[in-house]
This record gives structure tokens, sequence and C-alpha cells, in this order.
């Protein structure tokens, strides 16, 4: 005991020490009903040591203990708390996050649902029903706030299909159209999610009964597999035929015939927009008229009111070559610049652009399983071609195949369970199943093209599109001389009419930079043709015969394709042959080669061989001379 303690023990007599002090040991202190707090209570009564008790007190306003136990308990863990709301909101709440982890499409952070459940509780609605999808983005003008209302959007939605239900039968009287909620719809193979949130827009049609018609006519192709694109252009057709009645005055169908018609034709083309805007306007215009007649939907349709395959003008005839230039190919195919890609993905959807000439759309909808062998166990890349709407086959070499292999790895170190693309989307993808977007590899690209520096022989930074690597493809094999019926096949073209532009527009390349070059013969003389002249495109099909089929080390050939070669391996005696100054340096290599030829056949004492080598000799004499005064004259003009 303490001194204090002793003596008042001493004074009581030295009774027994148990007994004495049994009435003044403190009683056991009670400890903090936090479940992370060990300190004991500074007083009886109390529910927290002194700490928390302040904060229960100051700051909670002695809130209900175990109320603020749940509120300590969560502090630091991630949580979605859903009291305070009233018992129907709070199911909705509740719905909403079950319907999105049964779609395990994304993840959801608490963070977003707290705010969303705060954006509720300020609207004062006792259901989220109470309010428009309309007014709910209005709270979201600001931009700050984006997230957590579309999340009450997709909860409010998820409420109306449980409400409503889906389908036709309560989506087809409504003027603005959900194609998510309308099975059988062809989504596109694009598409980075399974059913996107499209609108069609029926109440930009002003009259009703042409409204009532357009949702007859487009529930029709929409169930007969009709694109959403093509749907959004066949309603486009309807708006601006809508507009041009109104601007009229016709305000029934009876009064549309041929002579209106004609009206609507020149109406159409004073709209801004090109030659597909127009087109896809007057011919969807005309299936709707159609399709009036061969249903019956209604028989006051005038029998002259239709369009003719002349109506609608020629598709101008692309002149302009979109492929790029060997100087950019050579920039973008260097690997330090294709490692300089900070997304893997990237690197490999630019060289399956590069090297196969497909699409973008058909490389981001790629298969996880997309590689084939044949018998001599050759690699073939599978895709779906998006624009022909079936599967094709390409040859690839071994290096792409180990890419494709790498990549698919990679694939499965983040999503083990596997996926069925092969380019998943990197982010809100928590299943792995949903595709990259052709816009997310397009800012990628843009970025890389930024961080190469990558210019065009102008010095100006190159600004290229991924379809463009098809046209560059499709060049480079055209210039090759592989033939064009292979050339189709490796586009899968569904007709040799767009493996032909290519053809037409390398060919026109090559007659440019032909004519722009200098060209002479084994005389000496300048050979030309002739731009305008009567055999202008005869003589151009023979040279470029030519070029193709009997191209020289040193220079081309110019014989007629009817004829045979009386100079077998002997070219440059032959006066058909032709060169020009970029066979300069093989010339005068070929001229040292000759000249050392003849001295040895003379002092060898063979006469015949100097005399057949001396007439080569001659020629390359000639030949180098002219093109050696011309460079000069070019020279003394430049430097005058």
């Amino acid at each position: 005991m303490c001194t204090r303690h002793y003596d008042r023990w001493a004074r009581a007599g030295r009774p027994d020490l148990e007994q004495w002090a049994a009435p003044v040991l403190p009683s056991p202190v009670a400890e903090c009903r936090l479940t992370f707090c060990t300190l004991g209570v500074d007083a009886p009564g109390k529910f927290f040591c002194h700490s928390h008790h302040e904060r229960w007190d100051r700051i909670a306003g002695r809130c209900d203990p175990d109320r603020f136990i749940q509120d300590c308990d969560l502090v630091g863990s991630p949580h979605i708390d859903l009291r305070g709301l009233p018992r129907q909101l709070t199911l909705e709440f509740q719905y909403g996050l079950q319907c999105r982890a049964d779609a395990h499409r994304r993840t959801t952070p608490p963070r977003t649902v707290t705010q969303a459940v705060r954006l509720a509780r300020a609207a004062g609605v006792a259901s989220l029903m109470d309010l428009t999808e309309e007014q709910w983005r209005h709270s979201a003008a600001s931009g700050r706030v984006r997230e957590p209302v579309l999340f009450l959007i997709e909860v409010r939605d998820a409420l109306e299909v449980l409400r409503d239900g889906a389908g036709w039968e309560s989506e087809y009287h409504r003027d603005v159209w959900r194609l998510e909620r309308l099975p059988g719809i062809t989504t596109p193979a694009t598409a980075t999610v399974p059913r996107p949130r499209v609108r069609l827009h029926f109440e930009r049609i002003g009259q009703p009964w042409l409204r009532e018609l357009a949702k007859r006519w487009l529930r029709l192709r929409l169930t007969g597999g009709l694109s959403i694109t093509a749907a959004h252009t066949g309603l486009d057709a309807l708006v601006c035929f809508d507009g041009f009645l109104t601007h009229v005055g016709i305000s029934r169908l009876a009064d549309i015939d041929r002579r209106l018609l004609e009206r609507h034709l020149a109406h159409v083309a004073s709209q801004p927009g090109g030659h597909g805007l127009k087109k896809g306007r007057i011919s969807n215009l005309n299936l709707f008229f159609q399709a009036i007649r061969q249903n019956g939907w209604d028989d006051s349709l005038p029998g002259t009111a239709a369009f003719y395959p002349g109506d609608i003008p020629p598709e101008p005839t692309a002149t302009a070559s979109r492929r790029l230039a060997e100087h950019v190919m050579a920039q973008v195919e260097a690997e330090e610049n294709l490692d300089r890609w900070d997304n893997p993905s990237g690197r490999l959807i630019t060289l399956i652009l590069i090297r196969g000439g497909l699409r973008i759309s058909s490389v981001i909808c790629l298969d996880f399983d997309c590689l084939l062998h044949d018998g001599q166990d050759a690699p073939y890349l599978r895709y779906f071609n998006t624009k022909m709407k079936r599967e094709a086959a390409i040859p690839i070499d071994e290096e792409l195949e180990q890419a494709i292999h790498d990549h698919q790895q990679r694939v499965l170190d983040r999503w083990p369970q596997g996926t069925g693309v092969l380019f998943p989307r990197p982010h809100a993808n928590a299943s792995g199943k949903l595709r990259m977007s052709d816009s997310s590899y397009r800012q990628m690209l843009r970025r890389w093209l930024a961080t190469c520096d990558i210019r065009d022989e102008r010095g100006q930074p190159v600004s290229l599109t991924p379809h463009q690597w098809r046209h560059t493809f499709a060049c480079r094999l055209i210039n090759r001389d592989v033939p064009q019926e292979v050339v189709r096949v490796l586009l899968d073209h569904e007709s040799s009419r767009m493996t032909a532009h290519y053809a037409r527009i390398t060919d026109q390349t090559v007659r440019r930079r032909w004519e722009a070059a200098m060209k002479v013969n084994i005389k000496g003389e300048r050979v030309a043709l002739d731009p305008g002249g009567p055999l202008d495109q005869a003589q151009w099909a023979k040279t470029r015969y030519g070029i193709a089929t009997q191209t020289l080390p040193n220079g081309y050939c110019g014989l007629p394709v009817q004829k045979t070669c009386p100079h077998a391996n002997a070219c440059l005696t032959c006066p058909v042959f032709i060169t020009g100054p970029e066979f300069l340096p093989e010339l005068r290599e070929q001229h040292t080669r000759t000249l050392t030829l003849i001295d040895n056949a003379k002092s060898c004492g063979h006469t015949r061989v100097a005399e057949m080598n001396q007439q080569v000799a001659d020629n390359l004499d000639r030949m180098i001379g002219e093109m050696d005064d011309v460079q000069d004259n070019e020279a003394a003009a430049d430097a005058g």
C-alpha cells in the first residue's frame, strides 16, 4: 500500500487486509463500445472512451449509439449507405445494383452510388420514376456529377423495364424508340456493349399520318434484319421529306405525285451534305413508297409517286489516291517507332492493319481464337468482314502470328477466366468480353503519331486514318504485279470493281512518274510518250506492260507484247531497250566491266568477243553521255 492507505489501515487497528480493502477497490472499468477501440470509459453510464464520447456528443449530436458505432466501423472501408432513404427508393437502388452485378459488364464504385444517393435525397423524390430521364439529365448539366446521374438513369431504365416490360408492344406507341429494349435488333459488330443505348426520334416528323407510316415501315425493316445505321438513314429521309411537305403545304398522302417528287429532288439537291447523304434520302424514300404499296398500308398513294434510276446523280469517280507515301510508311514501320506504343494492343492492331489490309472495324472484332493453319502449317488470320457480313481469312507471316500469340497470353494474364475477344476494352470491362472501340484506337493512334513525330515529304506532321493502310496495302500489291484477282481475294471484295480502282490509281501514279523522268534508248535518243496524241493510251499500255513484266536490272524493255525478242541476253544491243538516269550507277559499272572484258579479249586474241562487246560499250557511251549532258545542263540552270 501507499503511505496514505497504510496510515489509514494502521489507525483502523490493522484488521484483515482483504476485508478492510474490499469496499475501496475500484469496480471493473467498461471498455469503449467501438470495436476497434480498447480504451475504457471514464465515467459510469458512458458508452465510449473520452475521445469518442466527445465525437459522439459534439459531432454526431448524440445520435443513436448503434448508428454511431456502425458509421465509425464503415470509415475507411468501401461501402454503400442506403439508410435514411424512403423504403421504395431503397428497394430501387438495391434492384439497380443487383442488375448491374448480374450483367457483369462494369464495376460500380461505391463513391458513384453514394453521390447518386445524395442526388436522389436532394431531389426529394420517393421513387426514381418521379422524374423523367430528361429531368435527371438536367441535373448533370454542370458535368461534375455525370457518372452518378448516368447511374440513376440506368437504374430508372431497369425499373421501367420491370414495370412495363420490353418489346414492341410497349415500345411501338412511343415517339422515341429505345432500341436496346427491342428483341431481335441487329446490332453493329463493332458495338462495345451487346445492346447499345440507341434512340429513334420520331417526334421530328411533324405530320401524324407520316409519323405513323414511318413507324410501321421501320418496324418492318428492323425485324427483317436492317442495321441500326440503316434505320437512322431511313428516318432521316422521312424527316427531310416531312420538312419539305410542311414547306409546300402538303398534308395528305394522296397529294404526293411525280410532279411533287421532282420538286423534292431539287429540294434535296439544295440541302447541305455530300452525295451519299442525298442519295440515301432519295433511295430510302422510294423504298418507303414501295412498302406502302406492297403492304397495302394506304391505297391513296398515287401510282406516279416513285423515283427512277436516273433521278439519282451518279456517284463522282474518285481519282485521288488515299494511299500513304512510302516516305511516311518507312517511319510508321520503323521498329524504333513501333516500340513507342504505350499500349501493346495498339501496336498489334497497327501491324494487322498494315500487313493484312483489314478494315479497323474487322480488326477490333477479331475473336480470341482467330488463328488457323492449313495442311502445310501456314498461318492464317480468320476475321469477320463487317462490311460484307461474312467470315474471311488472310495469310499472315510467322512474325505476326507470334505477336498474336504473345497478345493472347497478355489477355489471359489479366482475365484468367478467358475472354471471347482478342482486343478487350481496357476499362469498365470486368468480364473482359466487351470489345475495344475503334474511337479508342484512333485516339491512341493520334497520340502515337505525335510521340513519333512522323512527318510527310514537306516536313508537316502526318494525320492519317486507319483505312489508309488498306489503300496502301492494295497499291503495294498492285505495284508488285500481284494478279488483280488475288488482290480481290485478299481484300475480300465482292467484285473486282473496287480492286480495279486501286489498279487504276496506281497506274496513274506510275505514268506521271514515267512521264516526268527522261528516258533514252541505246542510240542516246530521248524516248517520251505523246500525251494527248491518238496513240496516247495504247502507247502507255505497251510501255506499262514492259515495265511490269520485263523490267531489267539496268532499264526497261519496250518491245511490243505481240513480238518475241530476237536479242536474247543482249538487251544493250537491242533497239527497243530503254533506260533512264535512275540506272546510271549500274550503267557506269557495266561500262567498266565491258571495257575490262574487251581488253582481256584483245590480249588473248579473241577478236570476235571484242567486237561483240565493243558495240555494247559504244551504246553505253552514248547513253551515259546523253544523260550526263542533260544533268549538267539542269545543274547549270539551277545555279544560274
